[in-house]
């Protein structure tokens, strides 16, 4: 058994999300958020190396002696996928392993608002779940797959950098491919997928221009597509799809995104009341005539109040969905303030007082806070 194994094989028993590893300090948990040491002596770069150097393939050691960061998919000798990233730092390697559940979850699982699951349903076009690292972006992107799946007779292709969660294929057939060990990039896995009689592709991340203008041709030709994007709201999507692309296509990308952009859900992640866990609260935009037309016009920053009028179509916007969830008793407000855009009205939530010095009240994003 690698050595390494021990360690996550303790992150399991512990119920954490990600093992982290670096030279200079003891191996540490991520548990509901917080980094958490563990009884463990501080690393030295030539232990940590060697623990590393024992679960890499001989095309993997070249790789990362080449100076390159590797991701990759770890199965430990007792169970547990883990995918991987390791990378060099100043002080020597590091590594993070986030554990994937071997059970893919199911959109109830996950309690997401009901209209994800008609997104599911379309036919063609572009769906985008998107949030900051770590939100569970992943892990809803599978659960939509695995609705899919269990419900519509379809070929779905998956391109991951790395594969994550594995479908076993169900009512459709899912055929999993990986950046890196299947497919060159993102764009080129696009473009191969479009010849394999796709009906569903999906994309484990737009992360350059390219991509995004092959993941538009698909949804453009008849394809759902579902995608992942680092941004952290629907209007500030909107926008970095348009501003990734030249600027000589802008009027076609807000062409685009008017014509055949479906939805756009963005995620966060707070704690529950009980601190045991953490839960996604969503911000979700259904694309609508009239914001297929504040796109082509410009205004973008008037997207939010149409979330606002939008919510007999399952719309919201992302505070009052935090506000909602505090209501309910599924998050804790301490945390839902830190992800709030106008967090002037969590404040009567609020029971820590301490944290009103660390965060700025008056921080509102223009064009997406209102009254």
């Amino acid at each position: 058994m690698a050595r390494i194994d021990a360690f996550l094989k303790l992150g399991l028993a512990q119920g954490c999300s990600d093992v982290h590893l670096a030279v200079g300090v003891p191996p540490m948990l991520r548990m509901n958020g917080d980094l958490l040491p563990i009884k463990f002596r501080k690393l030295t770069d030539t232990e940590l190396e060697t623990y590393i150097l024992e679960i890499l393939t001989e095309k993997q050691k070249e790789r990362l002696h080449e100076g390159h960061d590797l991701d990759f998919s770890y199965v430990g000798e007792e169970g547990g996928r883990f995918r991987v990233n390791i990378f060099r730092k100043a002080t020597g390697y590091g590594a993070v392993f986030r554990f994937i559940p071997a059970e893919v979850p199911t959109l109830d699982d996950l309690d997401i608002s009901p209209i994800v699951k008609k997104f599911c349903d379309y036919h063609q076009g572009m769906v985008l779940v998107t949030g900051s690292t770590g939100t569970g972006k992943s892990t809803t992107l599978a659960a939509m797959v695995n609705h899919i799946n269990e419900s519509r007779s379809l070929n779905i292709i998956s391109l991951e950098d790395p594969i994550e969660f594995v479908h076993p294929s169900k009512q459709s057939q899912i055929i999993q491919r990986e950046v890196g060990t299947h497919v060159l990039n993102f764009a080129d896995g696009v473009r191969s997928a479009m010849r394999e009689d796709p009906d569903v592709i999906l994309v484990g991340e737009l992360r350059d221009a390219e991509t995004i203008s092959m993941a538009m041709t698909a949804a453009e030709t008849g394809h759902l597509v579902l995608c992942t994007l680092h941004t952290t709201s629907a209007a500030k999507t909107i926008d970095r799809v348009i501003d990734a692309l030249p600027a000589d296509l802008r009027e076609q990308t807000k062409g685009f995104l008017a014509m055949s952009l479906k939805a756009v859900v963005t995620q966060v992640l707070v704690k529950t009341p009980d601190g045991r866990g953490r839960r996604a609260v969503l911000e979700i935009l259904v694309n609508t005539r009239a914001i297929a037309k504040l796109i082509t016009t410009d205004q973008t920053h008037q997207i939010p109040s149409q979330l606002q009028t939008g919510k007999d179509l399952g719309m919201q916007m992302m505070d009052h969905a935090l506000l909602d969830a505090i209501h309910a008793k599924q998050i804790d407000p301490d945390d839902a303030i830190r992800h709030a855009i106008d967090k002037k009205k969590f404040q009567r939530f609020v029971t820590d007082p301490s944290l009103f010095s660390s965060i700025d009240l008056g921080n509102r994003d223009e064009g997406e806070a209102h009254e």
